[in-house]
């Protein structure tokens, strides 16, 4: 859908915001908002906390995130007001609420100061300054650290184009008509990569416990969550199938500009290892390291903390050290290094790591449990073949996958190109949404 522009324009004042319609106006927050602090006092109320996708009722009883000891020294919050993360500017964000509790005093409690307003334009309004990074250039203090926050005066002086309140409301209902058939066709792509990771996943599950013919005649493996493999196949330890299987520095690294590559976690679980963003050690505490573990081409890096189970087999030259979150595996002649990442891959290794764990998240594999997975063994030859098939398979899914993530990617950014260009007036809406409901959106 294409949109008009008004017909006449003038300067807002305000270097962020550019021109605005000429009938409507240029305020500072201040005028329009009014920041309250009223300190609960008591307990027994909802604990309420911003995020990405809003404001959320917190589970004070689970031991998720940050808890307060005390939630009496928290901040009211009341219906229709504006709650803010003014303290990170980068990852933080805004909402209003529907409901009465209290939050953080860190963050930035406003209400509307009069009637007349709608709550939903300024709250788009108010996420835009967020999702298009407007509100990060009136910021300050340490950015790195995620702690970039908006002074109380950039706050109250910053200008807000308004519309009149016709329009606040024409604005607020297309965009609530317009966002939702966006995040439709989001989650639509969302579900697709879903189904796609998970087709994925059986394929490889199916080709390294099965095989690749389905006339091959089957044996139980006597591993009651393998079943049957191929009658020629073996199933093994990992630790008879290995060289060597050790874990990284157990030390806290001295990070370096020019220095030997330091790989974490982080960096092997993107598509591709970038050189530039890999950390780096001092030479010499590479060379303590490598008396212990020396990864060379052909082996295989685990993760083994935080996003545990991923396989990296190293298919390049220069010389680098691991941290303590990976683990480096040497096959024995017996298993190929790709073979062995798609076994990791499969529900056969997922199985294993949820073994005995069903009451918790597992976000650490010892090495122990690593070395004691069981795998099943197909000859030499039959591993190269299905590390050929898989990659042909694999391959196919994955450029679905990346083309239904580009999908999401641009219609994120339509989404957020026509929430800016829709509340800072660069589009004229008016007369494309009828009989817009003005409850629970105008400021009582």
């Amino acid at each position: 859908m294409t949109f008009p522009r008004y017909e006449r324009y003038r300067q807002s004042g305000a270097d962020w915001l550019g021109s605005i319609p000429e009938h409507w106006s240029a305020t500072r927050i201040k005028t329009l908002f009014e920041i309250r602090k009223r300190i609960a006092g008591e307990l027994g109320h909802d604990v309420l906390s911003v995020t990405q996708q809003g404001l959320r009722v917190r589970d004070t009883d689970s031991n998720d995130g940050q808890l307060s000891m005390d939630y009496s020294k928290y901040q009211l919050v009341e219906p229709n007001d504006f709650v803010m993360n003014h303290m990170d500017l980068l990852t933080g964000y805004v909402d209003v609420s529907k409901v009465h509790g209290v939050t953080s005093p860190d963050y930035r409690v406003f209400t509307a100061r009069k009637k007349g307003l709608s709550l939903r334009f300024f709250l788009y309004l108010f996420q835009n300054g967020y999702q298009r990074r407007i509100f990060y250039a009136f910021g300050q203090g340490a950015s790195g650290l995620g702690r970039w926050r908006m002074p109380t005066d950039s706050f109250n002086d910053f200008i807000l184009p308004v519309p009149p309140l016709a329009e606040q409301l024409a604005i607020a209902g297309l965009l609530d008509r317009e966002t939702a058939k966006i995040d439709a066709l989001v989650q639509e792509q969302q579900r697709l990569m879903e189904l796609l990771k998970q087709k994925r996943q059986a394929v490889i599950s199916h080709a390294v416990t099965k095989g690749l013919s389905p006339k091959t005649p089957m044996k139980d493996s006597g591993v009651e969550w393998l079943g049957q493999v191929p009658k020629h196949w073996s199933t093994a330890k990992l630790r008879s199938l290995t060289r060597q299987i050790v874990d990284g520095a157990h030390f806290t690294p001295t990070y370096v500009g020019d220095g030997v590559p330091f790989l974490r976690v982080t960096d092997i679980t993107r598509p591709t290892i970038e050189l530039e963003e890999v950390k780096r050690i001092p030479l010499a505490e590479h060379n303590e390291l490598s008396k212990r573990c020396r990864p060379e081409k052909g082996d295989l890096l685990l993760s083994k903390n935080g996003t545990i189970g991923v396989p990296k087999v190293i298919d390049w030259e220069w010389e680098f050290s691991i941290f303590v979150s990976l683990c480096l595996i040497k096959f024995s002649d017996e298993m190929n290094a790709e073979y062995a990442a798609f076994v990791f891959r499969s529900r056969a290794i997922e199985t294993q790591i949820e073994d005995g764990s069903k009451q918790s998240t597992v976000t650490n594999l010892h090495l122990e449990k690593i070395a004691s997975f069981r795998f099943p063994v197909p000859p030499l030859d039959e591993q190269s073949l299905i590390v050929t098939r898989l990659n042909e398979a694999v391959s196919q899914l994955d450029g679905l996958m990346s083309t239904a993530s580009r999908a999401v990617e641009l219609l994120q950014e339509r989404r957020a190109a026509l929430i800016s260009a829709a509340v800072t007036g660069k589009i004229d809406v008016r007369g494309l949404v009828e009989d817009v409901p003005a409850h629970d959106m105008a400021a009582a």
